[in-house]
C-alpha cells in the first residue's frame, strides 16, 4: 500500500504533464526530497519534476508521504546531537558511530517489545562507496560487540543501501528528518511538519507515558532534552486520547 499510494500519485502528475506540454517523466525523475520542496532555487536545479507541479500539487505529494505514517501504522526513530555540547576528541566518525549506536537501540528495543519473533532491516541512502563502507563497518560493530546498553539481537547483520531515488521509503525519512532538525534548531516543538510526526514516534509500554522513547537528544547535558521533554508533555496534556 504504501508504494502503491505515493508512486500511483507520482503516476498521475506525470501522466498530467505529459498531456499538458509533452514533458516526460518516469518514476526514477520524481524524487522528493525536503531541500526541493522548501527551496525554489534547488527546486529548479535539481528536480524538473517538482518544478513543474504546482504549490497545492507539491503540497498533496508531501501530504501523501506522511499520510502513509497512520495507514502502514509506522514508528518513528531519531536522535538529535547538539553539537555546542560535544567535546573536542568527538570527531565527524565518532560523532556519526555514536548517532548510529543510539538509533539502533531504539530500533532494537521497539522490535523486542513489539515484535520479538522478527528482524528489522537498517535501510539507508546508497550516496557513494566510501561512505556506505563506513556505514556497513558500523552497523558489523556494533552487531558483533553490542551497546554499552544492549545487544542487537533483532537486526539483520548488514544494512540495505537503496538508491533514494527510486526509494519512497529514504525519501520519507528525508522528510521526516529535516521536520526534526527543523524543530530542534529552532527550539519549535509546535513546528507543523514536526507535529505530523509526533504521534508515530516509538512511545515504550514498558516506561512512563510521558518520556518518547523514540526520540533521543545527546548529550544528556544539552538543554535541548528539557526542551524535549517540555514540549512532548505539553503535546500529551493536550491530547488526552494518546496517553
Amino acid at each position: 500500500m504504501f508504494e502503491r499510494e505515493i508512486s500511483g500519485l507520482k503516476r498521475d502528475f506525470c501522466d498530467r504533464l505529459y498531456r499538458l506540454n509533452q514533458s516526460r517523466f518516469d518514476l526514477a525523475d520524481c524524487e522528493v526530497k525536503s531541500t526541493w520542496l522548501r527551496i525554489a532555487k534547488q527546486r529548479e536545479r535539481e528536480s524538473p519534476f517538482l518544478a513543474a507541479l504546482t504549490e497545492p500539487d507539491r503540497k498533496k505529494l508531501a501530504d501523501t508521504f506522511y499520510g502513509q505514517l497512520r495507514a502502514n501504522h509506522m514508528h518513528v526513530f531519531s536522535v538529535v546531537v547538539d553539537k555546542r555540547k560535544l567535546h573536542s576528541h568527538m570527531d565527524h566518525d565518532k560523532l556519526h558511530k555514536k548517532a548510529y549506536e543510539l538509533l539502533l537501540e531504539r530500533i532494537e528495543s521497539y522490535l523486542w517489545e513489539f515484535h520479538p519473533k522478527h528482524h528489522g532491516v537498517v535501510v539507508t541512502d546508497d550516496t557513494d562507496k566510501t561512505i556506505n563502507r563506513s556505514v556497513a563497518m558500523k552497523h558489523e560493530f556494533f552487531q558483533r560487540e553490542g551497546s554499552q546498553s544492549m545487544w542487537f539481537k533483532h537486526i539483520v547483520e548488514y544494512p540495505f543501501f537503496a538508491d533514494s531515488k527510486l526509494s519512497n521509503g529514504v525519501q520519507l525519512a528525508d522528510l521526516c528528518g529535516y521536520n526534526v532538525y527543523r524543530a530542534f534548531r529552532s527550539v519549535d516543538f509546535h513546528y507543523p511538519y514536526f507535529q505530523k510526526l509526533l504521534a508515530h514516534f516509538y512511545c515504550s509500554q514498558r516506561t512512563d507515558s510521558l518520556k518518547l522513547d523514540g526520540l533521543k537528544v545527546f548529550p544528556d547535558d544539552s538543554e535541548l532534552v528539557e526542551f524535549a521533554r517540555k514540549g512532548w508533555i505539553e503535546h500529551k496534556t493536550n491530547q488526552p486520547a494518546l496517553l
